[in-house]
């Protein structure tokens, strides 16, 4: 097994509690209301939310992927913090065992935050992970960021 690493890092008007608060903690309730062509639905399948929760995740009619199963392994209120790993699903295809993901939110100084996300993708045997084989999957994730992200700065007093 293999692992590969890739970091993103994106910026928002946003600030840190407030986008942990929809992006987070609430997400499984507001992405599918505002993202439904990319979430359809999230259902947890083991736990409360927290740690050890297992969530499956359906995809809406616009992916080229069904579903995925998440196990979350951290969520940190405090430093805004979130881990979780993608351990089932046909986004894993044939070459991925899982797909770990560790996002944090930072205070910028303009009010804002700085969302970092470190992704590890655990090959199977010795299949290979580029840079270009995540870039399309990153790309979505942004796209679903923005509509997140319009949706706050549209709704100013929600997740305060």
């Amino acid at each position: 097994m293999g692992v590969f690493t890739y970091e993103t890092e994106f910026t928002s008007t946003i600030s840190s509690a407030r986008l942990f608060k929809a992006f987070v903690l609430d997400g499984d309730n507001l992405i599918p209301k505002i993202a439904p062509q990319a979430i359809k639905q999230v259902e947890i399948l083991e736990g409360d939310g927290g740690p050890g929760t297992v969530k499956k995740i359906t995809f809406g009619e616009g992916s080229s992927f069904n579903y995925v199963k998440h196990k979350v392994e951290a969520v940190d209120k405090d430093n805004f913090s979130h881990s979780y790993s993608l351990i089932e699903g046909d986004a894993l295809t044939d070459k991925l065992e899982k797909i770990s993901y560790e996002t944090k939110l930072v205070d910028s100084p303009d009010g804002g935050s700085v969302i970092k996300t470190v992704s590890k993708y655990y090959t199977i045997g010795d299949a290979e992970i580029k840079e270009e084989d995540v870039k399309g999957g990153k790309e979505k994730a942004a796209q679903l960021f923005k509509l997140l992200e319009g949706y706050l700065n549209d709704h100013p007093d929600t997740y305060n």
